[in-house]
């Protein structure tokens, strides 16, 4: 039996950008196995769409409170999204 699906919206908070965040959160989702993608966005907070099991969604949540070591995550907003099916997980430009 198969895992179920989902598709989770997350938003980093605090020191996210300018620090290594977001190439390392791609790092980490790409090594989860989820699809989906990143952006930083003008407001300063780093946006994360990503599809997966519950179980590596919330490994990648996780991960995203801490970040990389010179980030200082306040917190990380997190809802579920309408199902996407991607074939991989990739950088997107800024919004």
């Amino acid at each position: 039996m198969t895992a179920r699906t989902e598709t989770w919206h997350l938003l980093a908070h605090g020191r996210v950008q300018g620090v290594g965040y977001r190439a390392a959160c791609a790092d980490k989702a790409i090594a989860l196995g989820l699809g989906g993608w990143v952006r930083n966005r003008v407001d300063g907070t780093v946006e994360v769409i990503a599809t997966g099991s519950r179980e590596q969604l919330e490994t990648l949540r996780g991960w995203m409170e801490q970040g990389p070591p010179a980030a200082q995550v306040s917190k990380v907003e997190m809802e579920t999204a309408p199902s996407e099916a991607f074939d991989h997980f990739e950088w997107r430009p800024t919004a």
